[in-house]
């Protein structure tokens, strides 16, 4: 059960990542973690008192988490204006 938890968790933190990026831009690294965090507990499939235990006792692997989807985002190709 703790893998799927932790692939649903390592999904959503890309989608969290980029959704952080889009709302707050470059700089500000703190408050784009917070919010991918907040991301992140919000849209696990279970009920609030679940999200709540699994926030407290996988925080270090939701950062982890978050950290690698950030590794993730800067390896893409970066859009070239025209």
């Amino acid at each position: 059960m703790f893998a799927k938890i932790k692939d649903k968790i390592t999904e959503l933190a890309k989608n969290a990542v980029f959704a952080a990026e889009t709302e707050i831009g470059s700089g500000k690294g703190t408050e784009k973690k917070e919010i991918a965090i907040n991301y992140i507990v919000k849209n696990l499939p279970f009920n609030p008192v679940v999200k709540e235990i699994i926030s407290i006792f996988l925080s270090t692997f939701i950062d982890n988490a978050i950290e690698a989807a950030v590794v993730y985002m800067h390896s893409l190709p970066q859009k070239q204006g025209e």
